[in-house]
């Protein structure tokens, strides 16, 4: 994200117009948050809320004195977060690129038909963003003082107030550029300095207990304090001691839930050396004093997650991030999450049920997940550093996506307070997944066995086991696994890697073989199915081998496995 848009240069300034067209103030729930591609240049700065901004394949997150341009035929989205709609103003404006001075051989009349024209390509300087720094005011003002002279009641084309907004305009770029034009010139001189400030937000994270401040981070990034605190509010959209702020009272939080110790060692573990300084803080924070934290979320329930962790969560969480690849047993329960990793949904079968599901990367990027303000974070990981880095933003319960289906349906059910949800679809399900099996019983012999395989990260070949398409097959009445798969399903594996040549092996009376994307899997594929090894399996002589979109249905989610039951009869209808 936050990729840099067109490489395209403009023109120099001296040949080009820039002409201001209008000026609206955009912040009230029911204002558009939506732009449609217009002809004209755009600007949109931001004066209150916080939101994320999508512009194209781009995502920023937006705060006050916060800016973006847009060319012509762009268009823009705004997600409101923290529960705060974003207000901006939106500029637009019109360049016009002037025709170059005549050569000396040029023909008279070619010049003349060389007339000005509306330029359309980006004209402002890289990044697409701009954060303010001590201009910040100025720009704000001025952009307000821009506003506030068009809504003013004047005669029609009076000339003095035209030329007025014309000027203002004109400082307002003038102040963009000039704040671009040294940033880009600190940058250019050290092209490694966002990394170096990226270094100690790690720093921060993992050391956030000890005495830190901004002159000593500045020394690690090797650059000035005030370039240090410029380059980390443009990383964050935070000062760097409001950021360790946030972070020390959200683990903070978590420890007032989990243990019972005095206020003044919570505050001194958290790296706060003064009580009441805390106390103040916290409240800033929450609202309410540390010492009733834990009591203001006694609608709360202590819960034991998949790697051991005893934490308090909401019983009826309302925020919920979830990071992994069964989303739709959320769904399934009716429990729609405000941020997910959209990768992992990419193709599924319930992609458009996820329309206002904030993207947080593949990682999980902290930051996107802290700008949603979570009440609740589910992440299908066992990795206990990356668990840490997670829990200090809300609490946060590991998930074994692996686990059985009705394993994962009852646990939801238990932390989302929705158990009697999850054994009513549980119980429906169950039904009809019977009656499916029972209508294929002329189709399937007893004891039957079947076999999922797929080529993945270039010539590697899996074994399906306990997760993904093969989790729908292994039925009392339905397919069985062969020997070796069995040992699979014993170790409660999600998939297991297998020697091409020991495809015979676990090739059972029916092949599902998952056709990958990738390219380079995609073509392994194709040299398996026509190499002799292939032609020699039974299930391939007898053209008992069907060929499944990997993408599509390779999940083991509830709401797959359910398109599923009517998906699987038709395409057990159609070998190749």
């Amino acid at each position: 994200m936050n990729q840099s848009p067109s490489s395209v240069y403009p023109p120099p300034f001296s040949s080009l117009l820039f002409h201001f067209k209008e000026i609206a103030l955009v912040g009230e729930p029911t204002d558009e948050l939506l732009s449609r591609p217009n002809s004209y240049h755009c600007l949109l700065i931001f004066i209150g809320g916080t939101g994320m901004v999508d512009i194209g394949p781009e995502q920023y997150l937006s705060h006050t004195g916060h800016g973006y341009w847009l060319a012509p035929g762009e268009s823009y989205q705004i997600a409101p977060l923290n529960g705060t709609v974003p207000e901006y103003y939106k500029i637009t404006f019109e360049v016009i690129a002037l025709p170059s001075e005549p050569q000396a051989d040029m023909a008279l009349a070619e010049h003349a038909a060389r007339m000005p024209s509306l330029y359309h390509e980006p004209v402002l300087p890289g990044p697409r963003e701009y954060i303010a720094s001590s201009s910040s005011s100025k720009l704000i003002q001025l952009t307000e003082e821009l506003f506030h002279s068009t809504q003013q009641t004047v005669q029609p084309h009076n000339q003095t107030s035209v030329l007025r907004q014309q000027i203002m305009f004109q400082e307002l770029l003038l102040l963009w550029q000039e704040d671009h034009t040294h940033i880009d010139q600190n940058n250019t001189s050290n092209p490694a300095l966002p990394a170096s400030v990226e270094g100690t937000l790690s720093y921060m994270e993992n050391h956030y207990e000890k005495p830190i401040t901004v002159k000593q981070l500045a020394e690690q990034a090797n650059v000035s304090i005030w370039q240090y605190s410029q380059l980390f509010r443009k990383i964050t959209g935070k000062k760097p001691l409001h950021y360790l702020t946030e972070l020390r009272l959200n683990h903070a939080k978590r420890l007032l839930l989990e243990c019972k110790r005095p206020l003044r060692e919570i505050a001194r573990q958290v790296g706060f050396s003064d009580e009441y300084y805390f106390n103040r803080r916290f409240r800033q924070m929450t609202g309410i004093p540390p010492g009733k934290y834990a009591l203001s979320v006694s609608g709360s329930v202590r819960v034991k997650d998949w790697t051991g962790h005893h934490i308090h969560i909401p019983r009826r969480a309302s925020r919920i991030i979830y990071h992994g690849e069964t989303m739709g047993d959320l769904l399934a329960l009716g429990t729609k999450a405000i941020g997910g990793s959209l990768q992992l949904s990419e193709y599924s079968v319930y992609k458009h049920r996820l329309v206002n599901v904030a993207d947080v990367g593949l990682p999980l990027d902290i930051r996107l997940t802290s700008a949603l303000d979570p009440d609740l974070i589910i992440i299908a990981n066992s990795d206990e550093q990356e668990y840490e880095r997670i829990a200090s933003i809300a609490p946060t319960v590991t998930f074994n996506s692996f686990a059985t289906l009705e394993e994962r349906m009852r646990t939801l059910g238990v932390w989302l307070g929705k158990e009697r949800e999850a054994e009513r679809w549980l119980s429906t399900f169950t039904a009809r997944n019977l009656a499916m099996w029972q209508q294929l019983g002329t189709q399937i012999t007893a004891g039957e066995t079947a076999s999922v395989f797929i080529f993945d990260h270039g010539d590697r070949l899996f074994v399906m086991g306990m997760s993904g398409f093969s989790s729908a097959l292994y039925h009392p009445q339905g397919f069985q696994p062969v020997e070796l798969i069995q040992k699979v399903l014993d170790a409660e594996q999600g998939f297991a890697e297998i020697d091409p040549n020991e495809l015979p092996d676990y090739a059972g009376d029916r092949i599902f073989m998952l056709v990958p994307t990738a390219p380079e899997s995609k073509r392994t594929l194709e040299r398996m199915i026509s190499s002799p090894l292939w032609r020699s399996l039974p299930a391939v002589r007898q053209g008992r081998v069907y060929f499944v979109e990997a993408d599509r249905w390779n999940w083991s989610d509830a709401m797959t496995r359910q398109k599923l039951l009517t998906a699987l009869p038709k395409l057990l209808g159609t070998p190749s």
